[in-house]
């Protein structure tokens, strides 16, 4: 059985009233991309801080390749790597001068940080760039320098929060394959996220929702486990004009726009098409196809959130 080097049992934050992590547990095991998937204050930050040691643990227990961050945070911090929402690169050093400051603040010596240097810079696609002030590179090459500045000191563990936000499509999917090239030699990654297609590359996810975990398990297990009804999906003449008719037709948990197409979620939901269609030639909407699709991992997210809060809703 692969070896757990991260876990966390009822991780709890509270801050005054407001509870940002409510009993959180999990495991993330060596060389696994584990993916952290919810909207923004939804606690994903605030449980990677407790991890890393950086804000107090209200109640439960963490543990991070053994370490206990309440107390060996310090200790820690050499087997581990982390890139946080806001690029933390010095925007007057160069390139290369960046990798140079964050090897040194590590402890790296002279040797082992050129060779970690030209490392980096063939890793990152920098060579050429290195002597360009940071400022005036692009977000992608600040992107991937950022993560080589993180995993200079070749870390085990590597905490990803939302570091591909800002950036374009082809940056991403770029950084992505290096995330992966990581996890193939054993280093183990978590990652924040709310783009669902970031979520689909990794090999388990946890939706959190007000703070709390509602679902966790391979994207694929999750469209056959946490999906509640069918999705079938709309394509029609007016998309805007046809979403509020079948809101008010009160069959559907959910009819959502999904780009120029419409999503509509119920229990047996093909059943339900010429129904759909009547209602929609009344309004003068003209549906071209309605087909029964697999649900995306977006479909199932939302899914999941709205079931985790009906008990709520029922006290």
């Amino acid at each position: 059985m692969s070896e757990t080097v991260i876990s966390a049992e009822n991780l709890t934050k509270r801050f005054g009233d407001f509870t940002a992590v409510d009993r959180v547990s999990f495991q993330v095991k060596r060389g696994e991309v584990y993916g952290w998937l919810g909207p923004n204050g939804a606690g994903k930050t605030t449980t990677i801080r407790m991890l890393l040691g950086l804000l107090k643990i209200t109640e439960g227990r963490a543990r991070v390749l053994g370490f206990d961050p309440s107390t060996q945070a310090k200790a820690m911090q050499a087997h581990i790597g982390y890139m946080s929402q806001a690029f933390t690169l010095y925007q007057d050093l160069t390139a290369r001068e960046n990798i140079r400051f964050y090897g040194q603040a590590y402890g790296l010596g002279r040797r082992d940080l050129h060779r970690r240097q030209a490392e980096i810079l063939d890793m990152a696609g920098l060579r050429g760039r290195e002597h360009a002030i940071t400022a005036n590179l692009s977000g992608g090459w600040k992107q991937r320098l950022a993560l080589g500045c993180a995993i200079v000191h070749r870390p085990q563990v590597l905490f990803l929060d939302e570091p591909t936000a800002g950036v374009d499509p082809i940056s991403r999917r770029q950084f992505w394959g290096l995330v992966y090239s990581m996890a193939q030699e054993g280093v183990t990654v978590l990652v924040t996220t709310h783009y669902m297609d970031e979520a689909e590359l990794c090999q388990r996810v946890g939706f959190i929702s007000e703070g709390r975990l509602i679902a966790l398990d391979t994207p694929e297990r999750l469209k056959q486990t946490q999906m509640r009804g069918q999705v079938l999906e709309i394509d029609c003449d007016v998309p805007a004009h046809a979403i509020p008719v079948l809101q008010e037709m009160h069959v559907f948990e959910e009819v959502a726009l999904y780009g120029a197409l419409i999503h509509v979620v119920a229990p047996g939901v093909g059943a339900l098409k010429p129904q759909i269609e009547e209602t929609l030639r009344k309004a003068g909407v003209v549906p071209r196809t309605m087909d029964v699709i697999a649900p995306s991992l977006e479909d199932v997210f939302v899914s999941s959130v709205r079931a985790s809060a009906e008990p709520e809703k029922e006290q």
